[in-house]
């Protein structure tokens, strides 16, 4: 099972249990086997058939709708906790074992998940996730599919889910009929790494009239009159992407992220998760105390014995 796996760490850090991970400047990692959970990377999407002009197909009765991504935030932050907010991808090696891990990771104390959509070409994502899409895709995990198995499994979570998901397979299954499909699935949230600010407005609409949060990316790349408008924009939190380039381990983050972080913090109170090449203890310390949200992604391919992926999410502290 490729898996991929973000923890978000509030500034409190006291709020840490003596022996968690974070708390200590240990990274959890694992080996990247098949069959086996795969820790550290973003999303990917699945490509489906456009819907039919003028109509959406439906997924029957909605999920219930709990918290919303921000007030999931909010509640986090008002309890004085550290976010715990994991990621992994769908359908890879199934879409059950997709279910069970949602299950199990609520169970662990997650405050948002993020589930990755696969897509046939993640243009954002490196060598890791790009396998796990094409596992995916190969075993059946369509759009459809993923909706379907969210509708089933959502009512029976604490937290929100976010969708992290390619724009095109948005665009080939009609941006409404999306949105409406990922609302009756109970999703809560969506990110869409190739969607730029300027062209996201139309999507955004349909987002609204969903109940959708859409979580905005920015980079150190990104002028700093755009950041300021990405920033306001953005709802749930705000994702700063760290590095210029795919998903994947890193020797060290941009230099740039700290004087970055500054600068949001200077135009919102939102969160802000840093994501994209944040694989080791020291790359936590480097930005944990400056930020209001971490957002971890372990890339590491050695340094863990494999283990069966239940055995695996449990070796985690919850926050």
């Amino acid at each position: 099972m490729a898996f991929a796996l973000k923890a978000s760490l509030f500034v409190s850090s006291s709020a840490l249990p003596l022996n968690h991970p974070m708390r200590r400047g240990q990274a959890a990692v694992a080996v990247p086997t098949p069959g086996r959970p795969v820790v550290g990377a973003v999303a990917v999407a699945a490509v489906t058939a456009p819907a039919p002009a003028g109509r959406c197909a439906s997924l029957s009765a909605a999920g219930e709708r709990g918290l919303s991504v921000a007030e999931a935030m909010s509640r986090v932050r008002a309890n004085g906790k550290t976010a715990f907010i994991p990621y992994i991808n769908a359908g890879d090696p199934d879409l059950a074992t997709t279910a069970e891990a949602l299950r199990l990771l609520d169970s662990l104390g997650a405050d948002v998940i993020e589930l990755g959509l696969p897509f046939s070409d993640p243009s954002a994502d490196g060598p890791v996730i790009q396998a796990s899409a094409a596992r995916a895709l190969a075993a059946g995990a369509t759009t459809d599919a993923v909706m379907s198995m969210l509708k089933e499994v959502t009512p029976e979570l604490s937290c929100p889910v976010v969708i992290f998901s390619y724009f095109n397979p948005i665009v080939r299954r009609g941006t409404g009929c999306f949105a409406a499909a990922a609302e009756e699935a109970g999703v809560k949230g969506i990110i869409i790494p190739d969607l730029p600010y300027e062209e996201m407005h139309a999507f955004r609409k349909k987002a609204i009239k969903n109940n959708l949060e859409l979580i905005l990316l920015t980079t150190p790349a990104t002028p700093s009159e755009r950041m300021k408008e990405i920033t306001k924009a953005s709802e749930g939190f705000v994702y700063l992407v760290s590095v210029v380039g795919v998903t994947g381990a890193r020797a060290t983050i941009n230099p740039r992220v700290k004087d970055l972080l500054q600068e949001i913090r200077q135009v919102t109170n939102k969160a802000v998760a840093v994501g994209f090449g944040i694989s080791t203890p020291e790359h936590v310390s480097q930005t944990k105390n400056n930020i209001v949200r971490l957002l971890n992604g372990f890339t590491k391919s050695k340094g863990l014995h494999p283990l069966p992926w239940q055995a695996f999410l449990k070796k985690i502290p919850p926050p």
